[in-house]
């Protein structure tokens, strides 16, 4: 985004999208561990999401509405992957990032 962009965003919108480029950064980060074949990174995308579960816990979200964040976002899975297991393109989106 623009710098001209973030100068028309109200705080709110600011904050917003800051959280989704965070998450974006996360889950690139994850997408580099299981890259690296670390004997650690079978197991490494549930370890983040239960940290990261932790983290809104101790944030002071509740746990109805960590649950229900959750499971909205898994239902939603189908739509967005439009049936598809695998992003086609995920390494190549991913590593075009990394660069």
């Amino acid at each position: 985004m623009t710098t001209e962009a973030q100068d028309d965003l109200t705080d709110e919108e600011r904050a917003l999208f800051g959280a989704h480029d965070l998450a974006a950064a996360l889950a690139l980060r994850c997408h580099q561990l299981r890259e690296m074949n670390v004997s650690v990174s079978e197991a490494a995308l549930g370890n983040v999401v239960n940290t990261l579960m932790t983290e809104f816990w101790d944030q002071g979200f509740s746990q109805s509405e960590i649950r229900l964040a959750f499971l909205e976002a898994l239902a939603d899975m189908n739509r967005y992957a439009a049936g598809q297991e695998r992003r086609k393109n995920a390494a190549r989106t991913a590593r075009s990032e990394m660069d």
